[in-house]
C-alpha cells in the first residue's frame, strides 16, 4: 500500500466517493394544485382539533349538569315541604282562590294533607279571596289523609260561614279524592268525569301455588298468632278475614258518614242506587244521584262569580317545576296515551275506593 499512511498535509480527494447534490428541478417542486391540497388538509386537522375540543368541553358540562342535578334531587329530599308558590303573586285584589289536589292522595305524593291544609288555610284567610275551589283530579289514596283534609274543609267552612267552598272535579274524583269533595258546599264536574267509588280496598294475593312450582319455601318468622296474616305464601283462614273484613267495614263507615255529613239531603236513594258499594259514575250521572250539584268548571266559577283574578294557592316544588317543563319540552310532538286506574295499589295497605 504505497498511499498508507496518508499525509496529513494532503486533502482527500473525494470527487469519487462524496455524492453529487440532488439538484431539485422544476419536476420535483410541489405545484399550486398540490399545496392547496396541503393547505387543506392541514386546516381540516385543525378544524378537527376544535370540535374535539368543543365536544370535550360539552360532555364536561353535561357531567357537572348531571351531578348538580343529583345534589339538587338530594337536597330536595331534604328540605321537608315545598314552598307557598305565592311569592312574587299579587294577592292583594279580589279573587277566586284555587287549590290543586292532582294525583295519588299520600303523606309522601303532592296531595298531602299538610300541603293541600296549608294552602286551603291561607287561601281561606286573605280578605281578598272571595271564594276557594279545590280542583280535583286524582282517583284516591289514603283513608288518613283524605280524612284530615275533609277535616280541615270542615273546620274552615265554620271559622269563614261567608266565603263558599267549591270542589270542581276534572277527569277523575273517585275513592279518597270523593271523600274529600264531600266537604264542599258544591261539587262541579264535568259530565264526563269518573266521581264515586265510595269503598275501601287491602289487596292480598295467594301465590302458594307458584312458590311450590318453583320450589320456594317460605320460612317466615313470627311471634304474635296473626302477625303474618297477609302473608303471599298461604290463605286465610275464616277468622282471618273475617278479621279484615271488619277492619275494611269500619273504615268503610267513616267514609260513608262522612260524606253523608258533608251532602246532607242531597244525596238520592243511597241504599237502593248502592251509593256505597264502590261503583262510580260519569258526572252527569252523579249529579242525578245527588252526588254531585252541576256542570262546570273553574272557568265557570269565574264567570259565575265575576271575578277575574285567579290565584293558584298550591304549593309548589321549584324542582319539580324545572322537571315537569324539561318532560314537557322533551315530549313534545312525540305523543301521548290514555290509561285509567281508579286506586294504584300496594299490598298490605288500605285504600279508599
Amino acid at each position: 500500500m504505497p498511499n498508507w499512511p496518508p499525509d496529513p498535509n494532503k486533502r482527500p480527494d473525494n470527487s469519487v466517493t462524496q455524492p453529487t447534490p440532488i439538484q431539485l428541478t422544476s419536476q420535483n417542486q410541489p405545484s399550486g394544485q398540490e399545496w392547496r391540497l396541503i393547505e387543506n388538509t392541514l386546516l381540516a386537522s385543525v378544524q378537527e382539533q376544535r370540535r374535539a375540543r368543543r365536544w370535550g368541553i360539552f360532555f364536561k358540562l353535561l357531567t357537572f349538569g348531571y351531578i348538580l342535578l343529583i345534589f339538587l334531587t338530594l337536597g330536595r329530599g331534604c328540605s321537608g315541604k315545598a314552598t307557598n308558590g305565592l311569592e312574587g303573586i299579587d294577592t292583594s285584589k279580589p279573587h277566586l282562590a284555587v287549590v290543586e289536589l292532582q294525583g295519588v292522595i299520600s303523606n309522601d305524593d303532592v296531595a298531602n294533607a299538610y300541603d293541600v291544609n296549608k294552602a286551603l288555610t291561607r287561601a281561606f284567610e286573605n280578605s281578598n279571596s272571595k271564594a276557594v275551589v279545590l280542583d280535583i283530579n286524582s282517583p284516591g289514596g289514603s283513608p288518613v289523609q283524605s280524612d284530615e283534609i275533609w277535616l280541615t274543609m270542615m273546620d274552615l267552612r265554620k271559622e269563614y260561614p261567608d266565603k263558599k267552598l267549591y270542589a270542581v272535579i276534572g277527569d277523575i274524583g273517585a275513592s279518597g279524592a270523593y271523600y274529600i269533595a264531600s266537604a264542599a258546599d258544591e261539587i262541579y264536574v264535568n259530565p264526563s268525569s269518573l266521581v264515586g267509588s265510595i269503598g275501601v280496598i287491602m289487596p292480598s294475593y295467594n301465590i302458594e301455588g307458584l312458590m311450590d312450582k318453583v320450589g320456594v319455601k317460605d320460612r317466615t318468622i313470627t311471634a304474635g298468632e296473626y302477625k303474618d296474616i297477609l302473608s303471599l305464601s298461604r290463605p286465610l283462614t275464616d277468622y282471618e278475614e273475617k278479621h279484615v273484613e271488619n277492619v275494611l267495614a269500619n273504615t268503610h263507615k267513616h267514609f260513608i258518614n262522612a260524606v253523608k255529613q258533608g251532602r246532607g239531603n242531597r244525596l238520592k236513594n243511597p241504599e237502593e242506587n248502592k251509593l256505597f258499594s264502590g261503583l262510580f259514575w260519569t258526572g252527569e250521572q252523579s249529579i242525578a244521584l245527588g252526588l254531585a250539584d252541576k256542570t262546570g268548571s273553574i272557568s265557570t266559577l269565574e264567570k259565575q262569580l265575576k271575578l277575574d283574578n285567579v290565584v293558584n294557592y298550591t304549593p309548589t316544588d321549584p324542582f319539580q317545576l324545572l322537571m315537569d317543563k324539561f318532560a314537557i319540552q322533551m315530549g313534545a310532538g312525540i305523543g301521548s296515551s290514555i290509561s285509567l286506574d281508579l286506586l294504584p295499589q300496594e299490598e298490605g295497605n288500605a285504600k279508599m275506593r
